[in-house]
């Protein structure tokens, strides 16, 4: 047999220690900078000086003149002179107001305490109370167009004022320079500025008075006749917000050195295939049907409608740019890497020693069986080492499937999987867990280039796989995601990691998470990101969802937010969440339509096996509905259990969660359950686990997150200015609570008729029909929806499905809304 020989792993030592003492000390000059209690105590700062100066100032308008002389006077004693003065903050206070107010600015420097103590609340709390940019420029121009009108009204009564000093000594001499330059015509200098000012900060051409008269809207209302268009313009005014774009800046990311051991060892030269006749060649004649012309007598037809409507659209994007979902929260900040530990790892563990023992190990388990192989090659991994074996020809892939249990006795290892055959490669793997294992830290994944630059609409950092590259994956495209794994093997790390990935990546205009948490304790972290990130039912009070029946709810909840969703895409002519988005950020969709864009909703349950013993099918059907029909409108279900049995994981759920995501489980019957195959019972635990999405079977090693790391972003996001409330979900009554039983039909609202012929001529009994025709609030059209059902025109509440259409034509509609009107008013 062939001596086999294996490539040495060779390890570069880490740059950071070829540093000199030089650039160490250069590096740490300014790091005092960065420490957060430099940035809180200079905070504090500003803000006590603001309220400092602000004080002293205004009380010179009271005392300036009594002061006058004890501050311009040579004293010996400080104290002496401090009793004398009588500013309300002493003598350094009457020091700073003479100079500020006296000297200086006049009553132009009210301006400054203002601005100090903003900085320093922006440094302190990371929020502004008012915008400090636009803060600053007002008060820069507001203090020299005051500094010169008041110095000009001094120099023109020649100082002789009680109330000269109201200027300051730089507002006098800038008065000084306007009259030699201009004379009088400073007045006329003052006003010019003033307007040229009041334009451009104020934008007075967004008042109506300055817009045309007939502008014309976008969407449908282009193609309404004259006099209609006109009046819905002139009553809803301009249609988006400006646009400003702010893009997402990563820190620069550490290139992963990507270092394996690929051993190849040839026992046997691979046989020379024996020459094949190449067949006759054949001429393929393709006969091409000519194109069909339109004859000159027939019209062409051209969908003006359609054309003006991309036409204005394409005015609006040239004048006020392209719809930025952002703008309301256009400071929000990503989290950065910083907040998460950087562990120093170092490389797999794996000795030549090791190596060489494994393979001959293996090598000899397959020759006991008559087996023998051409060439053997090792890749190492985070967890685990594959061997890829070529057997010899004639040799049955079953028959060394067959061994997995030999093998594993062999290397006294647990945790072997043979695959048979690795999926594009001609041949088959024995994955050994390693004795040393490498911890894969979250850090190091998110900061890879796979996931910074990555592009996908939902990026999920997965893990490593064995080849020690980085697996990120779409949820979007997956579109579900099915995750089983016994107790402490790494399912919850592994749900974290999820959403850490996608809060790393998505803005909160473009994400929303609905967290359901029986164990009322995992979750609980994500409670701080309720205002940017969360979603919930209206007049909850927690947006973490614990209790069964809010469960259900709020399952009920997200069909019905399913449903309307797909009532707006039909109405834009669009088939999924991307399309219609896009067309809403070109300002092809009018929201005066009810048309506003669209977040992805992402519900991760926990605990589905809690949930299936306690609601069952209430909790089933949802599910169900949800994964055979959300994925275009961009709801997508990540579902989590520790027990993945057959009365958990139904038959309807599987089958439409195409990927799915094992931890270790106890048992070959769990793992058949979850991944329709083996293995997942022969993982070696600790975020070892199988990524299933459709035939392929990935083996890979999910990053670690401590708790304490989750802490810190999601403090770092909850600390950001929020939406003023969680993302709301519409609302579900179950059949205890509400209905047609409570209506008073004598009390009916005034929208009632209405809504009655727009139902009975859809012949649809919907709340979001009324919802989006009438243009309600969803509250009033369930109201509408109750009092039509005490009516007798709908039938009752059915689920999430739309209710039953009773009177068939507006003839019997008419008849019954006569009758009503007869017998409420006698009563």
């Amino acid at each position: 047999m062939a001596q086999n020989t294996y490539k040495s792993n060779t390890f570069k030592k880490p740059e950071k220690e070829k540093k000199g003492k030089a650039s160490k000390s250069s590096r740490f000059s300014f790091a005092f900078i960065k420490d957060p209690r430099f940035k809180l105590a200079t905070g504090f700062f500003l803000m006590i000086v603001g309220i400092f100066l602000f004080l002293s100032m205004f009380s010179y308008l009271f005392t300036g003149k009594a002061d006058q002389s004890v501050v311009e006077a040579t004293q010996e004693s400080v104290v002496e002179s401090g009793r004398e003065v009588a500013n309300w903050l002493g003598l350094w206070g009457a020091v700073a107001s003479h100079y500020f107010i006296f000297r200086w600015f006049g009553i132009a420097g009210f301006f400054l305490p203002p601005l100090a103590f903003l900085v320093g609340f922006k440094i302190i709390f990371n929020r502004e109370l008012v915008r400090i940019f636009s803060f600053t420029i007002f008060s820069i121009f507001s203090g020299l167009w005051l500094c010169l009108l008041l110095g000009y009204m001094t120099m023109i009564n020649d100082g002789v004022s009680e109330w000269s000093f109201l200027g300051g000594g730089f507002g006098f001499q800038m008065a000084v320079l306007s009259d030699s330059m201009f004379g009088w015509g400073t007045f006329l200098l003052l006003i010019l500025s003033l307007f040229v000012f009041i334009i451009f900060y104020f934008n007075v051409t967004a008042i109506p008075l300055f817009q045309p008269k007939d502008p014309k809207p976008m969407g449908n209302d282009a193609i309404l006749p004259d006099d209609e268009e006109k009046e819905e313009v002139a009553e809803e005014g301009p249609l988006a917000p400006e646009y400003t774009d702010e893009k997402d800046n990563w820190p620069e990311r550490k290139k992963e050195e990507k270092e394996k051991a690929e051993p190849i060892v040839l026992v046997k030269p691979p046989p020379v295939a024996p020459a094949v006749n190449k067949p006759k060649e054949l001429t393929l004649e393709v006969e091409r049907p000519e194109p069909i012309q339109a004859k000159k007598d027939e019209p062409e037809f051209i969908i003006e409608e359609t054309l003006e409507t991309d036409e204005l659209a394409e005015k609006l994007v040239e004048e006020q740019g392209e719809y930025d979902p952002t703008l309301d929260l256009s400071n929000f900040k990503f989290p950065t890497l910083e907040l998460l530990n950087e562990y120093d790892t170092g490389k797999a563990g794996v000795s030549q020693e090791e190596l060489n023992q494994n393979k001959d190990k293996i090598v000899a388990t397959l020759v006991n069986f008559k087996i023998g192989i051409q060439s053997i090659k090792a890749t190492i991994g985070p967890t685990v080492t594959l061997y890829e074996i070529v057997p010899d020809a004639g040799i049955k892939i079953s028959r060394i499937k067959n061994l997995e249990d030999d093998i594993a006795l062999s290397l006294s290892a647990l945790g072997i999987r043979i695959i048979a055959p690795i999926p594009g490669k001609g041949t088959i793997g024995i994955e050994v867990p390693n004795k040393n294992r490498e911890m894969v830290s979250v850090r190091s994944v998110f900061g890879s280039a796979a996931f910074a630059k990555t592009d996908k609409e939902l990026p999920v950092a997965m893990g490593k796989t064995i080849s020690n590259e980085v697996l990120v994956i779409d949820l979007a495209k997956m579109p579900h995601l099915l995750v089983a794994g016994a107790t402490g093997q790494g399912k919850s790390v592994g749900l974290n990691i999820i959403l850490a990935s996608l809060l790393y990546k998505r803005h909160p205009s473009q994400l929303k998470f609905v967290l359901v948490d029986p164990k009322k304790v995992e979750m609980s972290l994500f409670s701080k990101i309720e205002r940017h990130y969360l979603a919930k039912l209206p007049n909850s009070e927690e947006a973490i969802i614990t209790d069964t029946k809010k469960v259900v709810h709020t399952l009920n909840s997200l069909c019905i937010e399913m449903e309307n969703r797909y009532e707006i895409l039909k109405d834009a002519g669009t088939r999924n969440l991307k399309e219609y988005n896009a067309k809403f950020i070109a300002r092809k969709l009018n929201p005066k339509e009810g048309h506003r864009f669209l977040p992805y909703i992402v519900l991760v349950i926990d605990e589905l096996a809690d949930l299936m013993m306690t609601a069952g099918k209430e909790v089933e059907t949802p599910i169900a509905r949800l994964a055979q029909l959300a994925r275009a409108i961009g709801i997508h279900l990540v579902v989590a259990t520790q027990r993945p049995s057959v009365n958990v994981i139904t038959g309807v759920i599987k089958a439409n969660f195409p990927a799915r995501l094992s931890f270790r489980v106890t048992s070959k019957v769990d793992s058949r359950t979850i991944l329709d195959s083996g293995g997942a019972d022969q993982l070696v635990g600790q975020g070892d686990m199988l990524l299933s999405s459709g035939s392929d079977v990935i083996r890979l090693q999910c990053p670690f997150v401590d708790t304490p790391e989750i802490e810190r972003v999601v403090e770092f996001i909850g600390s950001q200015r929020g939406y003023d409330s969680a993302y709301m979900l519409p609302e579900y009554e179950g059949d205890d609570e509400g209905g047609a039983a409570d209506v008073d039909l004598s009390d009916r609202d005034a929208l009632f008729e209405d809504a009655a012929r727009l139902i009975v001529m859809h012949q649809q009994g919907s709340t979001s029909l009324i919802q989006r025709k009438l243009k309600l609030g969803y509250n009033r059209a369930g109201r509408l929806i109750d009092q039509l059902e005490a009516a007798g025109i709908v039938g009752p509440f059915e689920g999430s499905k739309a209710r039953e259409v009773l009177i068939v034509d507006e003839v019997s509609l008419e008849q019954l809304l006569t009758a009503l009107k007869e017998k409420h008013s006698q009563s």
